[in-house]
């Protein structure tokens, strides 16, 4: 390790918001820093964009793909470069605030069994009179285990934007098993596998607007969420093996409930698909209601018209089909 903190960059067609962030880098209190850039195929001027700052600031690195892979392939290849003592990354639509890395470092060396630092995070939402802050909610704590860090984030009690040792991120890159949300599942990894978890009052700014991926409700991409959720629960089950059922029980519920709302996604927008992801919408919804364990739906939430498991495949795509299309009547008539 040859510099404090490396920071992962990945960037896709942001270049209206590119200037705001790699400032907010280049202006760190903390100057020992590496700022690894991943152009994942952009068709804007990001890369020109990356390119400029790059010239300017040797602490940058630029790395250009020449067509689109996916923000968890994008960050694992600046993950290999990393020689930071320390790792986080930045979407190329947010910023930090300009002592984020000294609070979140400060508290890494004064806590060394330490190994995950959480960033306070404000929520960013563009409104007509400029831009309003809200503080996410987060459960208030100053020290956890690693594993009891990791069962809160499974419904998200904290969050996932953190600094992380480089040699724990290394030996756990970014789940790259779905082009997105599948990355998320990373912050759980390395979660449970840390000797503690700790806060700093480092502050991330998270942009709300909807040009964000995971903000397109009507996309077949949003069916990526099943198969994240399925690989989270294959991989986190080992790491914790006191906590299998409990683990099993919440991630196969989210999955349950998650599949329920991509049935709600293909019931009112299939008509917007392309064959293509006609087909592989109805192939995952049929595989992962065939793939869940009902043995572990034991919430209540799954007792309600809509979310029954049903005995039978017909008969839960009657059942979707009856809840959607009243939802939608009810919805057009009040």
């Amino acid at each position: 390790m040859n510099c404090k903190v490396t920071v992962l960059v990945a960037v896709y067609n942001m270049a209206h918001f590119l200037p705001k962030c790699l400032d907010s880098l280049i202006g760190q209190t903390v100057r020992d820093i590496q700022i690894v850039c991943v152009d994942d195929g952009s068709s804007d001027e990001s890369l020109q964009l990356l390119s400029a700052y790059q010239e300017k600031d040797n602490r940058i690195e630029v790395i250009h793909l020449n067509r689109n892979r996916g923000l968890a392939y994008a960050r694992n290849l600046g993950l290999q470069r990393a020689k930071g003592q320390y790792v986080c990354m930045l979407d190329a639509d947010d910023w930090y605030a300009p002592d984020a890395f000294e609070q979140c470092v400060n508290v890494f060396e004064n806590n060394p069994s330490t190994d995950c630092v959480l960033f306070k995070c404000m929520l960013v939402y563009q409104q007509e009179d400029g831009l309003r802050y809200e503080l996410q909610p987060s459960k208030d704590f100053v020290v956890l285990s690693g594993q009891e860090a990791c069962m809160l984030s499974l419904d998200w009690q904290i969050h996932g934007i953190y600094m992380v040792r480089t040699e724990i991120h290394k030996r756990y890159p970014y789940d790259d098993s779905a082009r997105l949300y599948s990355d998320e599942n990373t912050t759980r990894l390395h979660y449970a596998v840390s000797r503690e978890v700790r806060q700093c009052q480092g502050t991330y700014f998270y942009l709300q607007h909807s040009g964000s991926n995971t903000h397109k409700l009507t996309s077949v991409r949003q069916f990526d969420r099943l198969i994240a959720k399925e690989s989270l629960l294959r991989e986190l089950v080992p790491l914790m093996p006191a906590k299998e059922m409990e683990i099993k029980q919440t991630i196969t519920l989210q999955l349950w409930l998650i599949l329920v709302d991509c049935y709600m996604i293909y019931h009112c927008y299939h008509r917007t698909f392309s064959p293509a992801d006609l087909r592989h919408a109805k192939s995952e919804l049929h595989r992962v209601w065939s793939a869940v364990d009902r043995r572990l739906l034991t919430s209540p939430k799954v007792r309600k018209f809509g979310y029954r498991p049903m005995p039978s495949w017909p008969l839960f795509r009657l059942q979707e089909w009856l809840y959607f299309t009243l939802r939608g009547f009810l919805h057009k008539n009040i």
